[in-house]
């Protein structure tokens, strides 16, 4: 996989800590040399294996890579680190679950096999009840191996769970399978695969002029119903919310085949909707090293606050508290643009957000229209 973020000539700081994609058995040789390095300090004279050194993920370890030659701006983190400690008792048993996972991982890999987060956590439920009590605990570990082995997930055998789907002006062809046409495929789209290695040697196709990302899988079976992509020579795709890593890493893909189409965000007008747009643009912090590795140059197309004029007061919601917890780690971030951070104090002075349904007042076929409009407005014909 190409990999702008690792070039001086496109970016300007070097100091980018990511992780590997890398083969089996390479991942495998990294596994039995952390093992053995920890065995080596645990046979020493004078033992020292309280701390575990893990690349931090917090903000403070965060900056934006902002590219000289190229749009895309990433998130990515320095080499900062925290520790997993045997001595806390509130970290003692997140140490244990690294190396809990670094040998699921093992057994994975010498079996050749792919495995779902959902199907890892039910698998380490069952064999360390006591370390292992819900999901969250198992994603935080994940990320913690990676930091640990500098490689990416898919390279410790970790599938993808996609939500995600695609529709309008796309032909798709993986290794010696048919081609899918993905206008074809009704209005809830095709289904994007969780095998990161098949969307990697995926064969694409288009004579569309823009990707529109579309928040709610709502919002997507409308436009595809609709028909939308014939009336504005577009793909559009959906994470069906919060992005997940296949749909990301497919908009990447797309972004690197078709450099030359606009890729724009159709969200709601409130903090969440930014959020969303947000992470397909710089990546997150949550996905820690690999956070870079699937940032897209994306715009923001629509909601935005002038939008509101066509949307009845009636439809418009009062912030709930967890969109003010949103607001405010975005504005601590370095990631918003200036007109971005100015919008979303918009929002919170207004103490309002607006939905994309509610463009529905002006008809079920507006929305089509709204895009259109929004597009010429925005000078992207």
């Amino acid at each position: 996989m190409a990999d702008l973020c690792r070039s001086s000539t496109f970016f300007s700081d070097q100091n980018l800590c990511n992780a590997d994609i890398i083969g089996s058995s390479e991942a495998r040789a990294r596994i039995e040399v952390a093992v053995l390095n920890f065995l080596k300090i645990l046979n020493s004279p004078s033992p020292a294996i309280s701390d575990l050194p893990l690349i931090s993920r917090r903000w403070s370890n965060s900056r934006v890579n902002r590219g000289l030659l190229t749009e895309v701006s990433c998130i990515f983190l320095s080499h900062s680190f925290c520790t997993r400690s045997l001595m806390r008792p509130n970290a003692a048993k997140a140490f244990v679950r690294v190396w809990k996972v670094v040998e699921m991982c093992f057994q994975i890999l010498v079996q050749e096999k792919r495995v779902t987060q959902r199907e890892l956590f039910y698998k380490l439920l069952c064999s360390s009840p006591q370390y292992f009590t819900c999901q969250l605990q198992v994603n935080r570990t994940i990320q913690d191996v990676v930091a640990l082995l500098r490689c990416s997930r898919y390279s410790l055998g970790i599938m993808a769970s996609s939500r995600g789907a695609v529709t309008g002006r796309l032909l798709l062809q993986a290794f010696i399978s048919e081609t899918v046409d993905c206008s074809a495929c009704g209005s809830s789209g095709h289904a994007i695969s969780g095998d990161m290695n098949l969307l990697e040697r995926m064969v694409m196709k288009t004579d569309a002029r823009y990707i529109i990302v579309v928040e709610k899988h709502a919002i997507f079976q409308r436009l595809a119903e609709d028909r939308v992509f014939n009336q504005i020579p577009s793909i559009l795709i959906t994470a069906k919310g919060y992005p997940d890593i296949a749909t990301r890493f497919l908009l990447y893909r797309m972004s690197r085949a078709f450099p030359d189409l606009p890729i724009l965000a159709l969200v709601d007008w409130n903090p969440a909707g930014l959020a969303i747009l947000c992470t397909f643009k710089f990546g997150s912090i949550g996905m820690g090293l690999e956070a870079y590795r699937y940032a897209c140059n994306v715009k923001w197309l629509g909601l935005r606050g002038d939008d509101l004029q066509l949307i009845p007061e009636e439809s418009l919601i009062p912030l709930k508290p967890r969109d003010l917890q949103i607001a405010k780690s975005l504005k601590s971030s370095e990631i918003l643009e200036e007109n971005y951070r100015n919008e979303l104090e918009v929002m919170v002075q207004s103490g309002r957000r607006a939905e994309i349904e509610a463009l529905y007042f002006r008809g079920y076929n507006f929305l089509g229209k709204y895009i259109a409009k929004k597009i010429v407005q925005a000078n992207y014909v």
